[in-house]
């Protein structure tokens, strides 16, 4: 039962990745006032990757830590 639902959370996490590199792509085609995107997508993952940045040795566990559940 708990490979199953960590089935499931691959195939979630898989999704969501899928969706926002297909959200990104959007944006750079239609740019951010695409009338199906609900925000600034590429603003929100520099958001990200700049409080990553900025959180030194935390930021950089973090950063490992998301690779090594996205490479599993």
């Amino acid at each position: 039962m708990f490979d199953n639902i960590i089935g499931w959370a691959k195939k979630l996490t898989e999704g969501g990745v899928s969706i926002i590199a297909l959200a990104v792509v959007v944006q750079i085609i239609f740019g951010d006032q695409a009338a199906f995107l609900p925000g600034d997508v590429i603003g929100r993952l520099t958001d990200i990757i700049t409080g990553l940045g900025s959180a030194n040795l935390v930021g950089l566990v973090a950063v490992f830590l998301l690779y090594k559940t996205f490479t599993k």
